[in-house]
Formats: structure tokens, sequence, C-alpha cells
């Protein structure tokens, strides 16, 4: 279990967090709600938002709310359906009346060489769920966050800046994830809205087990070795701190920032490194 952080400027602000019922979702929803915010916890299965709901209403309790405990809507959602993405929104005006922040987490991953795919349906779901799932949840909720000055959070990977062997599609997403925010951030420069891009490297999650294999079916089995890597609850305090500061992004290992200069002039060296770092899995 993660020590609670100071307040950053989190409490009473309500946060959505797609992808919220495991991970790095599951984890800011903990660290949040330690800080008194008040969640909106949206992904596809609903008795494990309900059990992530419960923690966050526990913690949030000790976190100063006194008896009043901790606030925690679970609104089970497919962000891939864009109907559903308006609902989420809707049921948080609806509960709070206002938005404050959105985290646009909620991801799904592949690992396979091109050539060896069995199938290219996926490819869609990928796209659907990490590019237009941030889209149809931004879009819906902008309205109300330029009337809060708010926040947009897009967890995205160091595959949305570099290509990534065995993470084709993957990597695809991500790189319209990055242009698509990076493109609203401009945008948005005098509405009080900030826009804030995170690129993790290796994360210690279960999203590894469900992605995609060659067949097109869920892996079952992680290929990194989790034991080496970032865990959530480090990614999960980083990424709120970055949050806390309106950051325009945060590159979430030293490699990967160091790696951003080197492409500049060696980008043929980046690719051996990406290709090195899926071989040996971390």
């Amino acid at each position: 279990m993660s020590k609670p952080l100071p307040v950053l400027g989190f409490r009473e602000n309500v946060t959505i967090i797609t992808g919220a019922s495991s991970g790095i979702g599951r984890e800011l929803a903990l660290q949040l709600a330690g800080q008194g915010a008040w969640l909106v916890l949206a992904a596809r299965h609903e008795a494990d938002l309900n059990e992530v709901a419960a923690r966050c209403r526990e913690r949030g309790g000790r976190g100063g709310r006194g008896e009043r405990g901790g606030r925690a809507l679970v609104v089970p959602t497919d962000v891939s359906v864009n109907h559903q993405c308006r609902d989420l929104i809707d049921a948080t005006v609806s509960e709070y009346d206002r938005i404050d922040t959105l985290i646009n987490n909620a991801g799904i991953s592949m690992w396979s060489r091109f050539d060896e795919l069995e199938t290219l349906e996926f490819f869609d779901t990928i796209m659907r769920v990490n590019y237009l799932g941030s889209v149809y949840c931004t879009h819906s909720a902008l309205p109300h966050l330029k009337k809060t000055k708010g926040r947009i959070v897009g967890v995205s990977s160091l595959a949305g800046k570099t290509g990534v062997p065995t993470r084709s599609g993957y990597a695809a997403s991500k790189h319209a994830m990055a242009g698509f925010f990076d493109t609203l951030r401009i945008e948005l420069i005098d509405s009080g809205v900030t826009v804030t891009m995170i690129y993790p490297d290796f994360v210690a999650t279960e999203t590894r087990k469900r992605a995609f294999g060659p067949d097109g079916k869920p892996m079952g089995e992680s290929p990194v070795h989790e034991a080496e890597i970032m865990t959530a609850e480090e990614c999960a305090r980083q990424i709120i701190k970055a949050m806390g500061r309106r950051k325009r992004e945060l590159i979430m290992s030293a490699r990967g920032r160091i790696g951003q200069w080197i492409k500049l002039i060696a980008p043929g060296l980046i690719d051996r490194v990406a290709l090195r770092a899926i071989e040996r899995g971390r």
C-alpha cells in the first residue's frame, strides 16, 4: 500500500479517471483519494470499479474528510463507445455539478511483430480505446473544463514518442494521442485549461497480461520482468505531481529523456535501444 501524498491542490477536485479499475488508474484513484479528491471512476468492469471505490472512500475519510468519508462515483464505461463517454461526463456533472480534471488513462496493448500477426481486427480496438476514447471523453468534458479552468491529462507511453518493435498498433495509437493533445493544448492556450501528457516507460501493471498476441487473443502472461521495472505506485505519484504543477509533459525514465536528444542526431541508435529493451523485457 502506497503512502499518502502531501496535498497538491486536489482536495475536493472533481477528477474523472478512465481505466480506473486496475494498474496505473487504480493507483491514481487511491492516491488522489488520500488527498481528498472527489473521484469519478470509469472502466468496463463494474465489480472491479466498486472494489476500488470502496478503498477510495475509506482512504478519503482517513485523509481528513472525517465521518463523511471520501467520495467516489462509479460509472461503468467503455471509452471506445462515444455515447458511453457522453454518459460518463453527464453522470459526473449530475453528481458534482462540475469537472476539474479529466485523466485519459484507459488503454490496451499488443505484443507481436507485425509480420507475425494472424489477424488485424484488434488494431481497430486498440485505436478506438487508446486514441478515440481520449477524444470522445475530452470532447464531452471540455465545455465543463473551460468553466473551471481545469486540467486534461493524457497517459500515453514512450511508444508515443518513438517506434517500438512488437507494438506497432499500440505505438500508432499513442502517436495519434500525442498529436491530438499537443494540438489541443495550442487551441486552448488562452482558455485556462491545461494539457499534461504523460509518457511512462515500462510500468508493472496487469496491462501486458491482457495485451493482444499474434492470434488476436489476450496473452495471459507478461513478457516483461515486472519486478525490475517501475511500480504503478511510483508512476501514479509522479503523474499526480506533474498534474499538480500543470506540466506540459512528463517523460518518466532517464533513457526516455536522453533518447529524445539522441534521436535528433543518431536515430538509428534509438532504434537499436528500443529493440534491445523489448528483447530484455525491461
